[in-house]
């Protein structure tokens, strides 16, 4: 691999450490990390899984471990269950911002609002609602629909409420103070992905950088409205050159009067400060100084005493559906007119419907399944959801060929002693996904669009 000159010329005028940056990206490998879902393992009683054996723990990250090698994650039921999930190390930094975020705010007497503006493909997402208290109103936005399916699968496996929608992030969300925290991972270049993805190294140029910084300050200001006073912005992005990092967040000091914050948990070995000129903290992570890749995380608060209004929720109509209530928790049970039921915390219907008066949503909740007749056909979601009751249908425990048969969507053969009837196939003492046994076969419930193609 080649760098481009002026981007090696970028580095040299960064300093010593970005000077051997170049020599890491040609001649080293990406280091591989997986984070746990700590919530859905204690659920199900689990302490930690095969896939950590051994790994090294990520400094600013609980349950972040980096592997000693890659394995074939695709056949490991584990991560199709949500038990974890593949993510850089470096990434898992915004895990940390936001725990430190929801500190700052506090309790409040009513659930807290986190909005993840660029959130495709859901591992920033998915470390936020591991930090968040579990009865937070999670907004998660993708500009791309392909890219916001992948999102909405990859949420509804971690198994928490989330809404997901789909719009232009640059755009005026028309939701004045409503966010308490907002996580905004923004397009960028591409400098940190280097060794990963040779398009990254391609596309480079110093057009690149000033094109992306344009984009990345309408989205910081569209957003900058939409997050109440005394909440908390997360900016972030995985490149390495000052325009596109402090600039922007300068930007915010200097005429939104924001206010800088420090992220303790990352000031460890290999994590460096703000490039020579900027006096605020913020974090860069290198590859070869950290075991991850190149990622920029800055922290700032909106004023107490701001200007502008507040948004006031809707009333919501009583449009609910009677149905078992298979989830523990206070939730109510909705059904669109293709009969699709969703399940969605009661604290939660007026912020969704706030939402969703503004943005297309692709997923409001937990999907629990689809009405047909007079049965519901039980969705993956509800599978994957980690507050399913432990009872709430027959389970059958399954080997790893079973389990993998499942995945790839094919017929299983279940225990003869199995009721009839939806079923839940387990596997290491976690749900795997519905079946509906028929006695002399099964009718295999995972999604088509999810499965394992090789």
């Amino acid at each position: 691999m080649t760098l481009p000159d002026g981007f090696i010329k970028m580095l040299d005028g960064l300093g010593p450490e970005y000077s051997a940056l170049a020599d890491t990206l040609t001649d080293s490998a990406p280091e591989v990390a997986v984070r746990l879902n700590r919530a859905k393992l204690d659920r199900h009683g689990l302490s930690s899984l095969p896939v950590t054996e051994g790994a090294a723990p990520v400094a600013w990250c609980a349950d972040g471990f980096v592997l000693k090698a890659r394995p074939a994650f695709t056949l490991d039921p584990a991560l199709h269950q949500g038990l974890y999930y593949v993510q850089d190390a470096s990434s898992m930094a915004v895990g940390a911002a936001v725990r430190l975020a929801a500190a700052i705010i506090g309790e409040k007497n009513r659930p807290l609002r986190f909005l993840d503006a660029c959130a495709a493909p859901g591992g920033k997402t998915t470390a936020a609602i591991a930090a968040l208290p579990p009865e937070t109103f999670v907004v998660a936005n993708e500009f791309d629909p392909r890219r916001a399916a992948v999102l909405s699968e990859n949420l509804s496996k971690w198994g928490r409420s989330a809404i997901v929608t789909t719009g232009n992030a640059a755009e005026p969300w028309r939701l004045p103070g409503f966010f308490d925290i907002i996580a905004a991972d923004v397009p960028c270049s591409g400098e940190g992905m280097m060794r990963k993805e040779p398009q990254a190294v391609a596309q480079w140029s110093p057009g690149l950088v000033e094109s992306c910084a344009s984009l990345q300050a309408e989205i910081v200001a569209s957003l900058w409205d939409a997050l109440t006073p005394g909440g908390v912005m997360i900016y972030s992005t995985c490149t390495f050159n000052p325009v596109e990092n402090e600039e922007i967040v300068a930007r915010l000091i200097d005429f939104c009067d924001a206010e800088p914050l420090r992220i303790p948990e990352l000031e460890t070995d290999g994590v460096l400060g703000a490039h020579p000129g900027y006096m605020f903290p913020v974090y860069h992570f290198l590859p070869g100084l950290v075991p991850g890749e190149g990622q920029f995380v800055a922290m700032v608060r909106k004023p107490l005493i701001t200007s502008g209004g507040e948004t006031r929720l809707p009333r919501v109509q009583q449009q609910t559906v009677r149905v078992p209530e298979y989830l523990d928790g206070d939730y109510v049970y909705s059904q669109d007119k293709d009969g699709r039921i969703t399940a969605l915390p009661a604290a939660h219907r007026a912020l969704a419907a706030a939402v969703a008066a503004t943005r297309r949503v692709r997923q409001a909740g937990i999907e629990i399944g689809t009405m047909k007749g007079r049965d519901i056909i039980p969705a993956q979601p509800l599978a994957s959801a980690i507050d399913l009751r432990h009872n709430a249908f027959p389970t059958a425990a399954v080997d790893l060929d079973t389990a993998l048969a499942y995945l790839r969507r094919q017929s299983v053969t279940l225990p003869e002693a199995t009721p009839r009837g939806h079923t839940v196939l387990t596997y290491g003492g976690a749900p795997l996904g519905f079946v509906k046994n028929l006695g002399n076969r099964t009718n295999n419930l995972y999604p088509a669009p999810w499965r394992i193609l090789h």
